[in-house]
């Protein structure tokens, strides 16, 4: 089994591509610890995912705001004491935050989503990092996606956070070089999740006519595979990417399943990472 007794915490794991990372990590022989702010939604993925335990298997449960440093401290407490180690963390929690102009949208609820996406990352980031660095090895996956690739009408807070992860992402890599740490950001794709139902309840006028039409079209026709994007997560936290940091890799788009024969190609390159585009870039010469 890919994660045979490897001990992974899972934030925002009470529903969504949280609980099917969770679900995924257990059933390839993980110990898990998940976490989220919702109590009765959380114990109800924790029962389930559970059921999926061998004996033995630690499937523990934490109610926690990522917001909070109190809350990471207790929460990277717990892990060290009930899990039999702590070798990954998947950084999955995020919200939208509000959908309109900039000009238009409360601010304190933009930042509330700049503190959920980016520095609930950073403080998880914060505790675990000792650890990994003491044990010489540990696997962080941090989640990211569209909005850090391409700008996001409408969804301003939500794009800058992704984006701003997928740099935090690159930058721990490099100060982690040489120690065992990988760490890596993962496009999960357009998933049918509370999120897109978020945009459909917000409507056009709020995200636009045309995110709203892409996600009309999105709901009725499916999204991405949540399986393929827990899938990405495993082999992230798996021995097989062991080398592979720094990137940020889309579930759907690339051949990551066949990554662990490039890394002499990887290594020093900047593929998968994001980087501003000059005139040569594109055959062009400005003087």
């Amino acid at each position: 089994m890919k994660l045979s007794d490897r001990g992974i915490i899972i934030t925002g794991a009470s529903q969504g591509l949280g609980a099917v990372i969770a679900e995924a990590c257990v059933r390839e022989g993980a110990h898990i610890l998940i976490c989220a702010r919702d109590a009765v939604r959380l114990a109800q993925t924790r029962d389930r995912v559970a059921a999926l335990a061998a004996p033995g298997q630690q499937v523990i449960a934490e109610t926690a705001d990522v917001r909070s440093a109190d809350d990471m401290q207790r929460l990277f407490e717990t892990a060290s004491s009930r899990l039999p180690r702590i070798d990954g963390l998947v950084n999955n929690a995020g919200v939208y935050g509000p959908k309109g102009l900039l000009e238009e949208v409360d601010i304190q609820e933009w930042w509330n989503a700049i503190e959920i996406n980016l520095l609930g990352v950073v403080l998880a980031c914060q505790r675990v990092l000792p650890i990994f660095r003491r044990q010489g090895y540990g696997k962080i996956v941090n989640l990211s996606g569209g909005g850090a690739t391409s700008p996001l009408p409408r969804i301003s807070a939500y794009a800058a956070s992704k984006a701003a992860v997928v740099r935090l992402t690159e930058t721990l890599a490099e100060e982690t070089t040489g120690t065992g740490i990988d760490v890596n950001a993962v496009a999960p794709g357009a998933l049918n999740t509370r999120l897109l139902d978020e945009v459909l309840e917000s409507g056009p006028e709020r995200v636009g006519a045309d995110f709203y039409q892409r996600a009309v079209k999105q709901k009725v026709q499916g999204g991405a595979p949540m399986e393929r994007g827990a899938a990405l997560c495993l082999f992230l936290l798996s021995a097989q990417s062991d080398g592979i940091t720094g990137r940020l890799i889309s579930a759907v788009w690339d051949p990551w399943e066949t990554m662990s024969g490039r890394l002499s190609e990887l290594r020093g390159s900047d593929i998968y990472t994001l980087r501003r585009i000059v005139p040569e870039d594109r055959n062009l010469k400005w003087d």
